[in-house]
């Protein structure tokens, strides 16, 4: 397996482009599922994830036209050849579940695997599963797979969701534009990549409203067209990059940053003394540390607009060699501390008690090998890795290669010193 090999120690100066939203780019590729008429994704990140759902929805019967390394990406499902979605590619990425609500609402039945993806935690789909009957489909799970049938069609209905979920607000939204009547989403999540989504869906035809805030209403209609969308900015890509700068120190301006889906990150940042300069309009932010200590602060992290759970990982290893003890909650999933013992391979002392880290900020983290264990925890590990002394290897790097596209070549670019090791 690849790894990566750090040099910390060097300053980061310079400018960083921000990538399409991976979060956001998944779910509007299934939405192609919804039209017989072609819809192309602009600024579409080229990340392992991305074209996991790709191949996924080419074995569908979806024409995909993306050449390697391009950032538009062209998908025509004017016919489906198959509506089962097999274990071993949905296996790979837990997005890829969300593939069953436009093949049924489109089909009138469709049987897709249980998903796969990051170890942090059950995930159930439950809520996914609920909101689909709520719309009037019949569900059975057997030997690992959904399936699901509308025969008539599905038809709008009022799903309240027990607790926010991110995943689940996306899938119900697909499946209702093409049911009859209204449905209404009470209690959804409000994260910007569900208004992308919306936006998208608006213009294939759909009639969404309210999407970004607690309640979503759909108005079914009976087709959807193609279109063009260009996916929004990362915003955990953004924050990511943020919190090297910080940690590593230096002066590098973010472009191209959804700098109004960042609140939560921005303030953080602020608080435990690091210099950000935004700009909403030009899409930039700007992180400086020349030299100043970081402060140690705490973070609860919260569905959107709170801070987000994407970015714990990175803020614990920003929170490492900050001055004092931070207390870093999480909140939205189990099992997502398992980067604390590999940063303390680095010399971070952190002591994980139930949802909470309580983390004593250290003078200097030293390099050494470690291993990834999920998306986000190996990111955190590169930050580390550029702010300790000596040299840091991070392992199973395919996780990074999910979530970040040319993610050495964007530090290395701001002066780190950063290489891909082939693996035997």
């Amino acid at each position: 397996m690849d790894s990566l090999k750090i040099t910390g120690g060097q300053t980061l100066n310079g400018t960083i482009p921000i990538s399409g939203a991976k979060n956001s780019a998944l779910k509007l590729m299934a939405a192609s599922l919804l039209t017989r008429e072609p819809l192309t994704l602009t600024n579409m990140p080229n990340l392992a994830d991305t074209r996991f759902l790709s191949q996924l929805l080419a074995s569908l019967g979806v024409e995909v036209y993306w050449p390697k390394g391009d950032n538009e990406c062209r998908l025509n499902a004017a016919e489906l050849t198959s509506t089962i979605a097999p274990y071993d590619q949905v296996r790979k990425m837990r997005a890829s579940f969300n593939v069953l609500g436009p093949m049924l609402a489109r089909e009138g039945h469709a049987t897709v695997s249980l998903p796969g993806g990051c170890a942090i935690g059950a995930r159930p789909v439950d809520l996914h599963l609920n909101a689909l009957e709520a719309l009037g489909a019949d569900l059975k799970v057997e030997a690992g797979y959904v399936k699901a049938a509308a025969i008539h069609g599905l038809k709008g209905a009022k799903v309240v969701f027990p607790f926010v979920s991110v995943g689940a607000t996306e899938h119900a939204m697909l499946a209702a534009t093409l049911a009859k009547g209204e449905t209404v989403l009470e209690n959804a999540a409000r994260e910007p990549e569900i208004a992308d989504l919306a936006d998208c869906l608006n213009k294939m035809g759909a009639k969404v409203s309210g999407a970004g805030t607690a309640t979503v209403m759909i108005e079914g209609v009976d087709l959807l067209s193609g279109t063009q969308h260009s996916v929004m900015p990362d915003r955990i890509e953004t924050g990511t990059y943020a919190m090297a700068a910080a940690a590593a120190g230096g002066d590098v301006t973010l472009e191209g940053a959804p700098v109004k889906a960042l609140g939560a990150m921005i303030d953080a940042m602020l608080r435990c003394g690091v210099t950000v300069e935004t700009d909403a309009d030009a899409g930039t932010i700007r992180v400086q540390r020349n030299g100043s200590a970081l402060q140690a602060i705490n973070v609860d992290t919260q569905p959107h607009p709170g801070f987000p759970t994407d970015l714990q990982a990175q803020f614990m290893a920003l929170m490492s060699i900050a001055d004092g003890t931070s207390v870093i909650r999480e909140n939205i999933f189990e099992n997502r501390f398992m980067h604390a013992p590999e940063l303390s391979r680095l010399g971070a002392d952190i002591q994980v008690r139930g949802k909470e880290a309580i983390v004593q900020g250290v003078k200097q983290l030293r390099g050494a090998p470690v291993m990834a264990t999920d998306l986000r925890a190996s990111v955190s590990l590169v930050i580390a890795g550029l702010a300790a002394e000596g040299e840091t290897q991070v392992n199973r790097i395919y996780h990074l290669d999910r979530g970040f596209e040319r993610l050495e070549e964007k530090l290395s670019g701001c002066g780190a010193l950063i290489e891909r090791v082939d693996g035997e």
